[in-house]
Protein backbone atom coordinates (compact mmCIF):
# COMPACT_ATOMS: atom_id res chain seq x y z
CA UNK A 1 0.00 0.00 0.00
CA UNK A 2 1.05 3.59 -0.60
CA UNK A 3 1.19 5.54 2.63
CA UNK A 4 0.83 9.10 3.88
CA UNK A 5 2.59 10.68 6.84
CA UNK A 6 1.62 13.57 9.10
CA UNK A 7 1.85 14.50 12.76
CA UNK A 8 -0.30 15.59 15.68
CA UNK A 9 0.51 17.25 18.99
CA UNK A 10 -1.28 15.70 21.96
CA UNK A 11 -1.74 17.15 25.41
CA UNK A 12 -0.56 14.84 28.19
CA UNK A 13 -0.24 15.38 31.96
CA UNK A 14 3.52 15.81 31.44
CA UNK A 15 3.39 18.18 28.48
CA UNK A 16 2.71 18.29 24.75
CA UNK A 17 3.73 15.10 22.94
CA UNK A 18 4.25 15.02 19.19
CA UNK A 19 3.27 11.81 17.45
CA UNK A 20 4.13 10.93 13.85
CA UNK A 21 1.37 9.10 11.99
CA UNK A 22 2.04 6.82 9.02
CA UNK A 23 -1.01 5.20 7.42
CA UNK A 24 -2.32 3.99 4.06
CA UNK A 25 -3.40 6.57 1.51
CA UNK A 26 -7.16 6.97 1.25
CA UNK A 27 -10.13 7.08 3.56
CA UNK A 28 -10.29 3.48 4.75
CA UNK A 29 -10.25 2.25 8.33
CA UNK A 30 -7.26 0.41 9.69
CA UNK A 31 -5.94 -1.17 12.88
CA UNK A 32 -3.63 1.08 14.88
CA UNK A 33 -0.13 0.24 16.09
CA UNK A 34 1.46 2.34 18.84
CA UNK A 35 5.08 2.19 17.68
CA UNK A 36 7.87 2.93 20.16
CA UNK A 37 11.36 4.02 19.21
CA UNK A 38 14.75 3.45 20.73
CA UNK A 39 16.17 6.13 23.04
CA UNK A 40 16.99 8.21 19.93
CA UNK A 41 13.29 8.93 19.07
CA UNK A 42 12.09 8.87 15.44
CA UNK A 43 15.33 8.40 13.56
CA UNK A 44 15.52 7.36 9.92
CA UNK A 45 15.53 3.63 10.75
CA UNK A 46 12.54 4.00 13.09
CA UNK A 47 10.59 6.01 10.51
CA UNK A 48 11.33 3.42 7.82
CA UNK A 49 10.32 0.57 10.13
CA UNK A 50 7.05 2.33 10.96
CA UNK A 51 6.35 2.85 7.27
CA UNK A 52 6.98 -0.83 6.55
CA UNK A 53 4.25 -1.70 9.03
CA UNK A 54 1.93 1.02 7.72
CA UNK A 55 2.32 -0.24 4.15
CA UNK A 56 0.76 -3.54 5.25
CA UNK A 57 -2.48 -1.81 6.20
CA UNK A 58 -1.96 -0.21 9.60
CA UNK A 59 -2.13 3.28 11.05
CA UNK A 60 1.19 3.56 12.89
CA UNK A 61 1.70 6.17 15.62
CA UNK A 62 5.29 6.99 16.65
CA UNK A 63 5.46 9.15 19.79
CA UNK A 64 8.40 11.24 20.90
CA UNK A 65 9.04 9.12 23.96
CA UNK A 66 11.03 11.79 25.84
CA UNK A 67 8.81 14.72 24.88
CA UNK A 68 9.02 16.22 28.40
CA UNK A 69 12.79 16.49 28.17
CA UNK A 70 13.45 17.79 24.65
CA UNK A 71 12.15 20.36 22.15
CA UNK A 72 9.54 19.02 19.74
CA UNK A 73 11.21 17.36 16.78
CA UNK A 74 14.34 16.22 18.62
CA UNK A 75 16.14 13.27 17.03
CA UNK A 76 19.31 11.99 18.69
CA UNK A 77 22.24 10.68 16.71
CA UNK A 78 23.54 7.12 16.74
CA UNK A 79 26.77 8.26 18.38
CA UNK A 80 28.22 8.68 21.85
CA UNK A 81 26.54 12.04 22.42
CA UNK A 82 23.15 10.75 21.31
CA UNK A 83 23.47 7.59 23.35
CA UNK A 84 24.49 9.53 26.47
CA UNK A 85 21.59 11.97 26.09
CA UNK A 86 19.09 9.19 25.42
CA UNK A 87 20.22 7.19 28.43
CA UNK A 88 20.06 10.31 30.59
CA UNK A 89 16.50 10.91 29.40
CA UNK A 90 15.60 7.31 30.18
CA UNK A 91 16.94 7.77 33.70
CA UNK A 92 15.02 11.04 34.14
CA UNK A 93 11.52 10.02 32.99
CA UNK A 94 9.33 8.18 35.45
CA UNK A 95 7.58 5.12 34.08
CA UNK A 96 4.13 6.46 34.92
CA UNK A 97 4.71 9.17 32.30
CA UNK A 98 4.66 6.49 29.64
CA UNK A 99 1.33 5.24 30.97
CA UNK A 100 -0.29 8.66 30.54
CA UNK A 101 1.34 8.96 27.10
CA UNK A 102 -0.24 5.64 26.12
CA UNK A 103 -3.64 6.70 27.42
CA UNK A 104 -3.42 9.95 25.41
CA UNK A 105 -2.56 8.11 22.19
CA UNK A 106 -5.36 5.60 22.68
CA UNK A 107 -7.89 8.38 23.32
CA UNK A 108 -6.66 10.24 20.22
CA UNK A 109 -6.88 7.11 18.08
CA UNK A 110 -10.47 6.45 19.09
CA UNK A 111 -11.46 9.86 17.73
CA UNK A 112 -10.00 9.27 14.25
CA UNK A 113 -12.05 8.38 11.18
CA UNK A 114 -9.35 5.89 10.09
CA UNK A 115 -9.55 3.82 13.30
CA UNK A 116 -11.08 0.34 12.86
CA UNK A 117 -11.54 -0.47 16.56
CA UNK A 118 -8.35 -2.47 17.18
CA UNK A 119 -5.07 -1.29 18.73
CA UNK A 120 -1.71 -3.02 19.13
CA UNK A 121 1.80 -1.98 20.13
CA UNK A 122 5.33 -2.57 18.86
CA UNK A 123 8.78 -1.31 19.75
CA UNK A 124 12.54 -1.77 19.74
CA UNK A 125 15.04 -1.60 22.63
CA UNK A 126 13.53 0.69 25.28
CA UNK A 127 10.64 0.91 22.83
CA UNK A 128 10.21 -2.84 23.24
CA UNK A 129 9.76 -2.23 26.96
CA UNK A 130 7.41 0.68 26.28
CA UNK A 131 5.34 -1.51 23.97
CA UNK A 132 5.21 -4.06 26.81
CA UNK A 133 4.13 -1.23 29.10
CA UNK A 134 1.42 -0.28 26.62
CA UNK A 135 0.14 -3.85 26.82
CA UNK A 136 -0.96 -3.05 30.37
CA UNK A 137 -3.70 -0.90 28.81
CA UNK A 138 -6.94 -2.86 28.36
CA UNK A 139 -7.35 -1.65 24.76
CA UNK A 140 -4.11 -3.25 23.52
CA UNK A 141 -4.91 -6.57 21.85
CA UNK A 142 -1.45 -7.56 20.57
CA UNK A 143 2.10 -6.43 21.31
CA UNK A 144 5.41 -7.09 19.53
CA UNK A 145 8.46 -6.47 21.73
CA UNK A 146 11.86 -6.52 20.02
CA UNK A 147 14.81 -6.95 22.43
CA UNK A 148 12.99 -5.00 25.16
CA UNK A 149 15.50 -3.56 27.61
CA UNK A 150 15.13 -3.29 31.37
CA UNK A 151 12.31 -5.79 31.82
CA UNK A 152 14.73 -7.72 34.03
CA UNK A 153 16.17 -4.63 35.79
CA UNK A 154 15.01 -1.59 37.75
CA UNK A 155 16.76 1.01 35.56
CA UNK A 156 13.68 2.98 34.46
CA UNK A 157 12.54 5.27 37.32
CA UNK A 158 9.37 4.16 39.05
CA UNK A 159 7.87 6.29 41.81
CA UNK A 160 5.19 3.77 42.72
CA UNK A 161 7.54 0.76 42.71
CA UNK A 162 5.26 -1.00 40.22
CA UNK A 163 7.74 -2.46 37.76
CA UNK A 164 6.28 -3.57 34.44
CA UNK A 165 6.90 -7.24 35.32
CA UNK A 166 4.91 -6.80 38.53
CA UNK A 167 1.74 -5.98 36.57
CA UNK A 168 1.45 -9.01 34.33
CA UNK A 169 -2.12 -9.60 35.47
CA UNK A 170 -3.07 -6.42 33.61
CA UNK A 171 -2.01 -7.82 30.23
CA UNK A 172 -4.96 -9.28 28.32
CA UNK A 173 -3.61 -9.32 24.76
CA UNK A 174 -1.12 -11.62 23.03
CA UNK A 175 2.62 -10.92 23.24
CA UNK A 176 5.42 -11.52 20.75
CA UNK A 177 8.88 -11.47 22.38
CA UNK A 178 11.90 -11.32 20.06
CA UNK A 179 15.51 -11.37 21.29
CA UNK A 180 19.09 -11.46 20.05
CA UNK A 181 21.16 -14.12 21.79
CA UNK A 182 24.29 -11.97 21.40
CA UNK A 183 22.61 -8.94 23.01
CA UNK A 184 24.65 -7.86 26.07
CA UNK A 185 21.83 -5.59 27.28
CA UNK A 186 19.50 -8.55 27.89
CA UNK A 187 21.77 -11.52 28.70
CA UNK A 188 20.60 -15.12 28.91
CA UNK A 189 19.78 -15.01 32.66
CA UNK A 190 17.66 -11.90 32.12
CA UNK A 191 15.79 -13.50 29.23
CA UNK A 192 15.23 -16.64 31.29
CA UNK A 193 13.80 -14.58 34.14
CA UNK A 194 11.33 -12.81 31.83
CA UNK A 195 10.30 -16.11 30.20
CA UNK A 196 9.67 -17.74 33.58
CA UNK A 197 7.51 -14.87 34.79
CA UNK A 198 5.43 -14.70 31.62
CA UNK A 199 4.88 -18.45 31.79
CA UNK A 200 3.99 -18.37 35.48
CA UNK A 201 1.42 -15.65 34.76
CA UNK A 202 -0.14 -17.91 32.09
CA UNK A 203 0.03 -15.19 29.46
CA UNK A 204 -0.49 -15.87 25.76
CA UNK A 205 2.86 -15.24 24.11
CA UNK A 206 5.36 -16.49 21.57
CA UNK A 207 9.11 -16.37 22.18
CA UNK A 208 11.87 -16.16 19.57
CA UNK A 209 15.62 -15.95 20.11
CA UNK A 210 17.93 -15.38 17.14
CA UNK A 211 21.69 -15.49 16.76
CA UNK A 212 21.79 -11.73 16.43
CA UNK A 213 23.01 -8.67 18.27
CA UNK A 214 21.16 -5.86 20.00
CA UNK A 215 19.46 -3.58 17.44
CA UNK A 216 19.65 -6.20 14.69
CA UNK A 217 16.43 -4.73 13.23
CA UNK A 218 17.98 -1.25 12.79
CA UNK A 219 18.87 -0.78 9.14
CA UNK A 220 21.95 1.33 9.91
CA UNK A 221 25.21 0.20 11.43
CA UNK A 222 27.19 -3.01 11.63
CA UNK A 223 24.68 -4.87 13.82
CA UNK A 224 21.93 -4.84 11.20
CA UNK A 225 20.93 -8.33 10.09
CA UNK A 226 18.64 -7.80 7.11
CA UNK A 227 17.59 -11.42 6.69
CA UNK A 228 16.69 -11.87 10.36
CA UNK A 229 14.99 -8.47 10.40
CA UNK A 230 12.68 -9.66 7.63
CA UNK A 231 11.72 -12.62 9.80
CA UNK A 232 11.05 -10.20 12.66
CA UNK A 233 8.69 -8.12 10.55
CA UNK A 234 6.86 -11.24 9.39
CA UNK A 235 6.40 -12.41 12.98
CA UNK A 236 4.92 -9.03 13.92
CA UNK A 237 2.69 -8.93 10.85
CA UNK A 238 1.46 -12.45 11.60
CA UNK A 239 0.53 -11.41 15.13
CA UNK A 240 -1.24 -8.24 14.07
CA UNK A 241 -3.09 -9.81 11.17
CA UNK A 242 -4.50 -12.45 13.53
CA UNK A 243 -5.40 -10.14 16.41
CA UNK A 244 -6.12 -6.72 14.88
CA UNK A 245 -7.36 -7.12 11.34
CA UNK A 246 -10.63 -8.95 11.93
Amino acid sequence: MNIQSHFADLNTPTGVMRIYIHRPVGNGTYPTILFYSEIFQQTGPIERAAKIMASHGYAVLVPEVFHELNPIGTVLGYDDAGRDKGNADKAAKDVEGYDTDNAAMIAFTKQQAWYNGNIGAMGFCIGGHLAFRAALQADIKATACFYPTDLHTQVIPNKTNQHSMDRLKDITGELLMVWGKQDPHIPAPGRAEVYQKLSAANLTFTWHEFNAQHAFMRDEGERYDAQTAMIGYQLALNLFSRKLSA
